[in-house]
């Protein structure tokens, strides 16, 4: 029996790569799954490691009206050619390019994931087009699929589409955590030592990290600033930074710059393809972001024991349960940070609890394969 075909859409593969790692592998046992993105040669990568097929069309995050238009034209007659069964968005500009190219061609089954909403940090003219640009997004959709349920909340009280097109599958999350792959007990103590010494960290310091864009809207002028604060009074702490700087996009302060680059106990590691080794060598996640979906981040973080310092938006405030494994503050809120950080490091008992309950809450909510029967559950309802 011939499969039908899903056609699975990110802006950039990177997020085929990280935020679906392994899905599309197991979809295309029930599909006949192609991955569609930008950025030819890594999508390609992509499409030999998870055994699918893949179409490049150029996207970019940016607002390029012109190129969106032509990655429409392009889509579109991909669609018509390929005939999908299902046509499946993620991020916000493959979500306006599938699924206005999918509504054209007349696809019957569009969906959309809602992963975060970058126009909540927006505001004015660029707020209106962006507000314009996800209204357009879910009318063409004939399913939207935010990934938390504060985030199905926001949507609503934006009024960007009716309630009945709106469905948190499962728990939340779009893929799930592998927490056999996200287990401390991978490393042992003599390679935890190893990458400390060769980080420069003391066995006696306590390690706070964060992993994602080095960028402004995930809090690292707060982290930073509070890090700093806090060092004054506790000389045995380091910041262990894993992530990208993008400096284009959404630049760090001036200031905050030059204190990663000038205070040694803040420790840089840039892009890691792997980030449990620095998981296994930390004590606390931090994770001041201003906007989310369902941070991949703090789900792994938890896997691997660590409890983790939260800010109070969707998707985090429903992984992190304040007081079990974790603590939530105000988003943007340096002094708040600042508290929860010196507290976590003064009471050993709070610590424990966290870091006992931590991997315990994640495993029974968010196992990736739990998440993944869940989406296969929702394709399958379109059979019928």
């Amino acid at each position: 029996m011939t499969k039908k075909k899903l056609i699975r859409i990110t802006t950039v593969p990177l997020s085929l790569d990280k935020l679906l790692e392994g899905q599309l592998r197991f979809m295309n046992e029930f599909y006949d799954v192609i991955a569609v993105s930008s950025e030819k040669e890594y999508l390609e990568k992509i499409g030999a490691k998870e055994n699918v097929s893949t179409f490049h069309i150029e996207m970019t995050r940016k607002i390029t009206p012109i190129q969106d238009v032509i990655s429409v034209v392009k889509m579109y007659f991909f669609f018509k050619k390929n005939k999908p069964f299902i046509v499946h968005t993620h991020t916000p500009k493959a979500g306006i390019v599938g699924m206005l190219a999918a509504k054209l061609a007349g696809v019957p089954h569009r969906l959309h994931t809602v992963a975060g909403l970058p126009l909540l940090e927006a505001d004015g003219i660029k707020r209106k087009l962006l507000n314009f640009v996800e209204k357009l997004t879910y009318s063409s959709a004939t399913k939207v699929y935010p990934n938390s349920n504060a985030l199905r909340e926001i949507i609503q009280q934006n009024h960007f589409c009716e309630s009945s097109k709106l469905k948190v599958i499962g728990n939340g999350s779009s893929n799930g955590i592998d927490t056999s792959y996200f287990s401390k007990s991978h490393f042992s103590v003599e390679q935890n030592d190893a990458l400390k010494s060769k980080l420069g960290i003391a066995t006696t310091d306590f390690v706070f990290i964060f992993v994602g864009r080095i960028v402004a809207d995930k809090g690292i002028n707060e982290l930073v600033a509070a890090f700093s604060t806090l060092q004054k009074e506790h000389t045995d702490i380091k910041l262990l930074l894993v992530g990208p700087f993008e400096e284009e996009l959404n630049p760090l302060q001036p200031e905050t710059m030059n204190e990663i680059q000038t205070n040694p106990s803040i420790i840089s590691v840039g892009y890691q393809k792997d980030v449990r080794p620095y998981f296994a060598i930390s004590n606390t996640l931090v994770f001041p972001s201003y906007r989310e979906g369902f941070p991949n981040v703090v789900m792994q973080a938890g896997a691997m024991n660590l409890p983790s310092i939260v800010s109070n938006i969707n998707g985090c405030n429903e992984i992190v349960i304040e007081g079990e494994n974790g603590t939530i503050i105000p988003v943007k809120d340096q002094n708040a940070l600042y508290n929860a950080m010196k507290s976590i490091t003064q009471n050993n008992s709070t610590i424990q609890k966290y870091t006992q309950n931590a991997r315990h809450l994640i495993v029974s909510r968010y196992e990736q394969k739990v998440v993944w029967d869940a989406i296969l559950k929702e394709y399958r309802n379109f059979d019928f």
